[in-house]
């Protein structure tokens, strides 16, 4: 067994102060495996966790634009 390890990926709270999850609890994928209550992308939605701040901004602009076009179309 070798004796390097993998550097420590940090482990963010599911919950920030600074940027709140968008789940609505209304939690079903779509055929685009998008989430019909948040319009976050599956991969969004497993990411999050692991995810910054800055990151769970982006997501979170991300998944307004899909809402707003959902609205549109």
């Amino acid at each position: 067994m070798s004796s390097a390890s993998k550097p420590v990926k940090p482990l963010y709270s599911n919950v920030s102060p600074a940027v709140p999850s968008p789940c609505i609890s209304t939690c079903r994928l779509n055929e685009d495996k998008v989430c019909i209550g948040c319009f976050r992308h599956v991969e969004d939605i497993r990411q999050w966790r692991s995810a910054d701040d800055q990151r769970r901004r982006q997501i979170c602009q991300e998944a307004l634009s899909r809402r707003q076009q959902a609205g549109s179309a």
